[in-house]
Formats: C-alpha cells, structure tokens, sequence
C-alpha cells in the first residue's frame, strides 16, 4: 500500500468516525429535548439551557462541516441547484437556532429584496454554510442578528450581519488565505471561510464562481459574512 492509499484509508476513517458522532449526538439533542419537555417550564429557562442549546448546534454544524470537507475532498459533493423561495428558505434557517436566540436574548430577523424573491442553489449546501455562519454570528452577537437577501450586479447576496465587535483586523487582511491556523485567543481555524468558500465555487454560471466575503460594518455595525451566488 503506498503513501496516497494510506492517507485515503486514514481519511475514511476519520470520515466514518464523524458520521458515528453525529449520529451519537442527534440521539443525545433528542433525548435532551425529551427531558427538558418534562421539567417544569421555570427549570427550563436557565443560563446553562442556553450554554447547552448553544454547543448541541455548534457541535452539530461543526460534524456537518467535517464530512462536507470530507466529501469535497473525494469529489463525492454532488451539486444538485433548484429555484428556492428566499423567504421560506431564510424563515427555515432561522427557525433552526431559535431556541438559542431566544436563550441567548438575541433579536434575529432578516430583509429580502422584493426584487429578488428566487435564488437558484443547492438549498443542502447552502444551508450548511448559513447554519455554521448563524452558529458564529450567535457566539459574538450581543443582541441582535440580521440576515439579507439582496441582488448584486447579477448575484444572489446572502449577508449575515449582527451587533458585535467584528472580524479581527488581521482576520480581514487574510481572508484569502482561508486555513489560517488555530488562533489560540478565539479558538477560530478558518476552517468555517474554508468551506463555505468552496461550496460557494461549486456554484458556476457563466464562467463566474461563487465566493465569499467578510468585512466589518453593515447595518448592525459589527461582523457581515457575504455568500454571493452567481
């Protein structure tokens, strides 16, 4: 067996492993879920619930990401783009980190521009990318949490905005350079750029790849996370 083989096999496993966890972990957000539904609603309501329903998801999207790259990296990430109707498809994001915003006391709404009610991508992919982006816009928001749908020049823009701090300077100026090693202080990789930029170039049209962009400001005035869809 030669050194390629090794490295597939070793990947795989790994692969395999991500998959048993997040299996392991659906059943244990489940029967979590259960529990809480028995206890009484003034025991649902603490600080630790919120600490709980914030890691289940973050856990979740991170495990989502690892076979997404995963299945990137053997060319086994089949494109498969339909129209989609923006409102229900940002309502539907939304929805899924509910019970963290409202634990977290975070305001989460969104703008679509009425001129642009369709877009036209894998609905999966795009999901996974939006759900690890809420996921981090959550951990640094104080209070508030916006998501627009606008056209640009031709591409679909898909902007999560919230009322932070922003991205790090030194963040900013790398952005290209997407896996930019484990910053010890906020615990980021770059890994979360790194594949949300690569489902975005899986989207093509006319010879113009999607791609992503981070920059501070918007109308929140903290963090904005930018996915554009040609």
């Amino acid at each position: 067996m030669n050194q390629d083989e090794q490295a597939l096999d070793f990947s795989t496993v790994i692969a395999s492993t991500v998959h048993d966890m997040k299996n392991s972990l659906a059943m244990l957000m489940q029967a979590h879920s259960q529990w809480l539904a028995r206890l009484p609603e003034a025991q649902r309501q603490g600080s630790e619930q919120g600490v709980i329903d914030f890691e289940f998801a973050h856990l979740n999207g991170m495990l989502v990401q690892l076979l997404g790259l995963y299945k990137l990296g053997v060319n086994q990430m089949p494109l498969q783009p339909a129209y989609h109707e923006l409102d229900d498809f940002i309502e539907a994001q939304l929805a899924a980190h509910q019970e963290v915003f409202a634990s977290r006391g975070i305001i989460a709404t969104y703008e679509v521009d009425p001129l642009s009610p369709l877009g036209f991508f894998d609905r999966e992919l795009v999901a996974s990318v939006l759900g690890n982006c809420i996921n981090n816009a959550i951990r640094y928001a104080r209070e508030s949490l916006l998501i627009t749908v606008s056209d640009e020049a031709g591409q679909l823009v898909l902007s999560i905005n919230d009322d932070g701090d922003g991205y790090p300077v030194e963040m900013l100026e790398r952005q290209a350079d997407y896996v930019q090693g484990i910053n010890h202080s906020s615990g980021s990789t770059g890994l979360g750029l790194y594949f949300a930029n690569r489902i975005a170039a899986l989207h093509q049209r006319n010879g113009v790849e999607g791609r992503t962009e981070i920059r501070n400001g918007g109308p929140l005035g903290g963090g904005v996370f930018s996915l554009y869809l040609p």
